[in-house]
Formats: C-alpha cells, sequence, structure tokens
C-alpha cells in the first residue's frame, strides 16, 4: 500500500494572476506527484469552498496561504507515516479531516491538490501514465479519447460581462484530435479575421482564450461562429457543430432572465423558448446551464423538449455533487454532467459523480476551469475516466495548450479513436 512520507505546496498564480494552490505529495518509496489545481470565475453556489485568505492588501483578498498552510499543516501531521489501501481510503481520511459538508475548514483547493497529488505519486509508484493508473482505480480499461470542445467566442464573467451568455465553442467532429484541433485552428482564425472585419475587435482573447468582440446579442454571436466555420472551408452541422454555455444563473434575478442586453427578461418558460429556437437555427449539440441552477421546476421542460436535438449539459445546476445529480437524475433534469473535480473537492467524489451520470446513460464532459495552470492533469483523468468530451477553453494560452498538448501526446501513443460524439447532422 503506498504511505505518504511528506506533504507540502505552495502559492503559485492561476492563469488570470490570481493565486491558487501546488502540492507535492512524496511516497515512502520515492515517488513523488506535483499537481497545481484551478480556481474558477463563474462559479456555482453549491461549489466546495475555495479557502482564500482575505486580506485586502494581499491580491484583493485572495491570497491562498492559509490553504497551502493546511497541506503542510494539519494535513501533513494527519496522514505521514499512514497507508492507504487505494485513492477513496486516502480521499475519504481528507473528509473526515476536514469535517465540514463544503470543505470550508481546511479549503477545497487544499484538499483536491493532495488528493491529486497522491494520484500522481501512486501513478508514477505504479510505473504508468496518469490515465492508465486513474482508469485502473475507476476499474475500466480505456479504448478512446474525450472529443475536444473548444472555446471560440465568450461573453458573461469570462469577458467582463460584455454579453450575458458566457461562451460559444466549437466541437469539430474528425475522427482524431489531432484533426479535431486543426479544424479549431482553422475556424478560430476565420472568426478573428471575421470580427476584425464586422466589429472592428482586435484578436484580444478572454480569460479562456476565446475571442471577446462586442456582440449586441447572443444570436449575433451564433451567427458569427456559424459564419466562422463556413468561412474556414467546412461544413456547419457537419464537419463542426457548436455548444453553448448559457451560464444563465449570472443573469438571473428573481426567476427571471436577463438575456436581452438592451432590457427586458425573460420568464423560465420563455427562455426554453428561446433556446429550442436557437436549435431550430444553429447547429448546436449541447446546450449548457441554460436555466439557472436553482430553477429545478424548469429544467425538466428542457431537457424533455430538447432531447434528440442537443445535451442539456448540467454544470451549476450540478456542482459535480453526487446529491444534485441523484436530484436531476430523479426528476429528469439534465443528461450530461459537466464534470470539474474543484467543484467537490477530492477525485473520490468526483468519481461518485461520474459513476452517477454514467449509470443514468448521461454524457460526461471533463472541464477546466477559467483560473488554471499549466498542469496538465486534466487531460489524463478525462482519458483514464472515459470522458465524451474535454473543455479546456480555446487553442490560445498556454494553460489550454497544455491539456491539447497533452491530449495529442496520448493519441499519438495509443492510437485511440475519438469518441464518436456529437453525430454529424
Amino acid at each position: 500500500m503506498p504511505t505518504i512520507a511528506h506533504l507540502s505546496a505552495l502559492e503559485i498564480l492561476d492563469s488570470r494572476g490570481r493565486p491558487t494552490v501546488r502540492a507535492t505529495c512524496e511516497l515512502a518509496g520515492g515517488a513523488i506527484g506535483t499537481v497545481s489545481v484551478p480556481s474558477g470565475a463563474s462559479t456555482g453556489r453549491a461549489e466546495a469552498v475555495e479557502l482564500r485568505d482575505g486580506d485586502p492588501a494581499r491580491y484583493g483578498g485572495l491570497g491562498c496561504r492559509r490553504a497551502v498552510g493546511h497541506v503542510a499543516g494539519p494535513i501533513h501531521a494527519a496522514l505521514a507515516g499512514k497507508s492507504f489501501a487505494d485513492q477513496a481510503a486516502l480521499d475519504g481520511a481528507l473528509v473526515i479531516l476536514d469535517g465540514t459538508p463544503d470543505k470550508s475548514r481546511l479549503g477545497a483547493n487544499a484538499l483536491l491538490a493532495v488528493s491529486l497529488a497522491f494520484a500522481r505519486a501512486v501513478a508514477a509508484e505504479r510505473g504508468v501514465p496518469l490515465y492508465r493508473s486513474l482508469a485502473n482505480d475507476a476499474g475500466r480499461e480505456p479504448e478512446a479519447l474525450p472529443r475536444p470542445t473548444i472555446n471560440l467566442f465568450s461573453g458573461g464573467k469570462h469577458a467582463g460581462g460584455q454579453m450575458p451568455i458566457q461562451d460559444v465553442l466549437i466541437v469539430p467532429t474528425a475522427p482524431t484530435v489531432d484533426e479535431c484541433l486543426a479544424t479549431a485552428y482553422a475556424v478560430y482564425q476565420a472568426a478573428a479575421a471575421g470580427t476584425a472585419e464586422r466589429y472592428g475587435a482586435r484578436a484580444l482573447v478572454a480569460d479562456e482564450g476565446g475571442l471577446a468582440p462586442p456582440f449586441p446579442d447572443a444570436a449575433a454571436m451564433l451567427d458569427e461562429a456559424v459564419a466562422a466555420i463556413d468561412a474556414a472551408g467546412f461544413a456547419p452541422g457537419r464537419d463542426a457543430v457548436l455548444a453553448v454555455d448559457v451560464a444563465a444563473s449570472h443573469f438571473s434575478v428573481d426567476g427571471r432572465y436577463a438575456l436581452d442586453p438592451a432590457g427586458g427578461s425573460l420568464t423560465g418558460e420563455e427562455m426554453v423558448e428561446t433556446l429550442l429556437g436557437w436549435l431550430d437555427r444553429y447547429p448546436i449539440a449541447s446546450i449548457e446551464d441554460g436555466l439557472a441552477e436553482d430553477d429545478w421546476a424548469t429544467w425538466p421542460t428542457l431537457r424533455r423538449r430538447a432531447e434528440g436535438r442537443a445535451l442539456i449539459l448540467g454544470d451549476d445546476l450540478l456542482a459535480t455533487n453526487p446529491a444534485r445529480i441523484r436530484r436531476a437524475v430523479e426528476i429528469g433534469a439534465a443528461d450530461a454532467l459537466l464534470l470539474k473535480p474543484n467543484q467537490i473537492g477530492t477525485l473520490t467524489e468526483a468519481a461518485v459523480a461520474r459513476a452517477l451520470a454514467v449509470a443514468a446513460g448521461w454524457r460526461t464532459v471533463v472541464s477546466a476551469r477559467s483560473g488554471e495552470t499549466e498542469d496538465d492533469w486534466l487531460a489524463d483523468l478525462a482519458v483514464g475516466w472515459g470522458g465524451d468530451g474535454l473543455k479546456v477553453g480555446s487553442i490560445t494560452r498556454s494553460e489550454r495548450l497544455a491539456k491539447w498538448n497533452r491530449l495529442l501526446a496520448i493519441e499519438a501513443e495509443t492510437g485511440w479513436p475519438v469518441v464518436g460524439w456529437p453525430e454529424p447532422r
């Protein structure tokens, strides 16, 4: 059994220049694993708590010295010298040590960093790539790679709120990661040229590397995405489809949706009709957070009426939280999970969330956060756990490319095909 010899941590900076946590786990046999964890800007209320220092004189209160201190202090003191039969045993000890339902005592950022550092150290001790070690722990044999879903245009909290919806992504239908990324590059360049011509927008990027022109409304953003696919020489709906991250919680007030920047708001039922109208007009394969995280009454209507046309993907709604996923399965609120390990706090809890989604027949899309690091463990996780999709941002910015490049390396090593989703229309 792996025995933890030493745990340490360091406060580092994420892709937005904000602090986050890097942890290192050294096993008694000499294997070492180091992991950096991300942080989100568009966060749901049900997410586990990222512990921040709260000192306004340092990083505006966003420092992570307390979380780092917990890794080197009470977590190290409790776990050093102890052996763990598997990842679940280690993560169970972390959850008990924290003792809160939302990880607010020690911090989800501290717990996840230790959880993942242990996983990487165990993979090193086994002498196998991280994705194979994670697959082994999940009791599965990987045979395919997740399909890239690639950020093209950003709004919402990822781009200064210049328009309400958060992201429009392209999902190439090519059979390899290499071809998917080549398609994405061509579409991105066409989008940059098109928005420069029509909006006078320079190719400056948002938090996740997407372009962020001053679109007047969501329809204009979607129109431009289709035009970019066409201008790049591809057929919209055949060579590439769209995915939309609506992030509706962030423009929902008192049960209504302020989708139109020019004014007015929509009821939940009217929001559903708007989203269905997008499905009629655009080659959309997935709608993420099309309704607010607490609009449980309306989600089943959206899922039912979109069935067979697009995935209804839950992010803020589900928060990688097993209890929320069970509720969503019971009432038929969604049919796909956006899996973000830092929403729940440990690798094992995220694995439980994944297993619930898979058992319900849902698709799973493994996702990065808007505040990322150059660490590439997420690509291994998506492969090892059999994610249908991988969402890490655009094809610009090194913290995004680190994950795409890792996926390319796994493809070169294994020769596995990309998951056959979505089907061309």
